[in-house]
């Protein structure tokens, strides 16, 4: 069952697919990575406006990296800030440096110790 939001991301021409609802009627999307910043800034200008949190996890060994996103709308009674989720840079970096997921402007290190295919160093 698609829901108002994917309903409205589909009339603009949006790709994404719906995995349907949580537990609280909250719809859940999956967007492609190179689709992501399109799909975020629409999501903003839609009134997603805060992103309670970022987490990221291994769907399988050398398989397929999930990055989520918990996004929802808050009221202000001030001006919109302008960048978007300026908070997803602290999370998308524990992302990175935990399970390799790839975002711009982090920098690279070395392994990623959540990777169910990650072999620890012999630090002895």
């Amino acid at each position: 069952m698609q829901g108002r939001l994917s309903a409205w991301l589909v009339k603009h021409g949006l790709v994404h697919r719906s995995l349907g609802f949580d537990y609280q009627g909250i719809e859940t999307l999956q967007i492609k990575p190179e689709d992501w910043h399109s799909v975020a800034v629409i999501l903003y200008v839609y009134g997603y406006n805060y992103l309670r949190s970022q987490c990221a996890y291994d769907v399988a060994p050398g398989g397929l990296l999930a990055s989520v996103y918990h996004l929802t709308r808050i009221e202000y009674g001030v001006d919109q800030p302008e960048e978007v989720w300026k908070s997803a840079n602290f999370q998308e970096r524990e992302s990175y440096d935990m399970l390799g997921i790839f975002y711009d402007n982090h920098p690279r290190w070395i392994g990623w110790p959540l990777r169910k295919d990650y072999i620890a160093p012999n630090f002895l």
